[in-house]
């Protein structure tokens, strides 16, 4: 059968992940020191555990409605609220989901028509632009720059926005820049869309994890932002549950209704048992949050001084728990570089370009690690770029 002709042109036409192929690379290696992964290293809380457990012992194991358990929904109005000055109604505002990655997708499909513009910030994590592209828009890359603190410039978008620009996804803290964005530069972004009909994608998945004082300011939080955004989160970083498959939305009724409905044919409901253990991370989590990003904070600060030292430009991360160096000062691409480091010191990091064509030259390490393994990384790169 020739399953080119057979088989979806979309499907066939999307990139697989730069990330995961390198991860392949792997398969057969020993004794490699990897900081690849964007997955905590903490086990989920006990208390958040026991929760799940509880409600299989108790077999609570039906579906739920489609938007997710009421008392959920309504936990997570409560933690949008206390956290981000964000007001949703939990019966027709928030739908959970399976992830975060399915909330940014049937949030694009439910906006984006055939022929949509989305601009989408880049360096970036790696599902925007094929999400757009399934759904029928075109994706136009905004390239941040390190000078600018990878950070998303009112000038850029401005010159960005076209007739056919209809969604502006907002990646920060970003993956894999580690860039934020501040109240009052997020302002000047709003200033730019207030008066369109733009709407925006929020993905605040990290939004727990800032550092150096900042907290996390929601583009929605703004005036006349609300009306226009999407914000999607979930619970893998910040409570450490990236296999309990745990998101959700929260956006206006009327895009609420459209990615229920989405939602409903694809999914039918998230996993139930995950979302009892959801409810207890909500309700009181907030001392785990503050634990486990404490220690990101010290890694981040370790990492961030030892590549310095090292001899390798460094951008200084504010949110997220990944830094970007900058490994095109060795004269190698991106892919080069980290290809030898892994042959050849035996550490894995990701090539910057697996985040865009603009993340060539750097490289995506993440510090989701223990202090003894990042260490161990150092030892090993320093002695590696001794040799270049």
């Amino acid at each position: 059968m020739d399953y080119q002709k057979l088989l979806s042109r979309k499907a066939q036409e999307l990139k697989p992940s730069g990330i995961r192929k390198f991860f392949d690379m792997l398969d057969g290696m020993d004794d490699v020191v990897a900081l690849t992964v964007g997955q905590p290293d903490f086990v989920t809380p006990w208390h958040i555990r026991e929760a799940g457990i509880d409600s299989l012992e108790r077999g609570k194991t039906y579906y739920t409605s489609n938007s997710g358990l009421l008392e959920m929904r309504e936990e997570i109005a409560k933690y949008l609220k206390r956290r981000f000055s964000l007001t949703y109604d939990p019966l027709h505002e928030i739908v959970v989901t399976v992830g975060g990655s399915e909330a940014i997708d049937i949030a694009m499909r439910a906006i984006v028509n055939p022929g949509d513009e989305v601009i989408i910030p880049t360096p970036c994590f790696v599902c925007y632009e094929p999400l757009c592209r399934m759904a029928g828009g075109v994706p136009v890359s905004l390239v941040t720059e390190e000078k600018d603190n990878f950070k998303l410039t009112p000038e850029k978008l401005k010159a960005a926005i076209t007739p056919k620009t209809k969604l502006l996804v907002m990646p920060f803290p970003n993956n894999p820049t580690g860039a934020i964005m501040t109240e009052e530069e997020l302002t000047a972004i709003a200033d730019i869309l207030r008066g369109t009909d733009i709407m925006v994608l929020s993905d605040e998945i990290y939004a727990e994890m800032t550092y150096g004082g900042r907290k996390h300011v929601s583009i929605a939080s703004l005036p006349d932002m609300w009306e226009r955004t999407v914000v999607v989160n979930g619970f893998s970083k910040a409570y450490a549950m990236t296999g309990w498959r745990m998101g959700y939305t929260a956006a206006p009724a009327s895009i609420t209704a459209q990615m229920l409905k989405l939602h409903q044919f694809a999914i039918m409901c998230a996993p139930t048992t995950s979302q009892f253990a959801a409810v207890e991370a909500l309700r009181n989590g907030d001392e785990d949050i503050a634990m486990m990003t404490a220690e990101y904070d010290a890694r981040r600060r370790f990492l961030v001084d030892g590549l310095r030292k090292i001899g390798i430009p460094c951008f200084e991360p504010e949110g997220a728990f990944y830094v970007f160096p900058n490994v095109g000062v060795f004269g190698m691409t991106s892919e080069e570089f980290c290809e030898r480091l892994l042959y050849e010191a035996k550490v894995a990091i990701v090539p910057g370009n697996a985040f865009g064509d603009c993340g060539e030259g750097f490289a995506r390490i993440s510090y989701a690690y223990s202090v003894k393994h990042i260490t161990e990384a150092l030892e090993r790169i320093e002695r590696f770029v001794k040799t270049l």
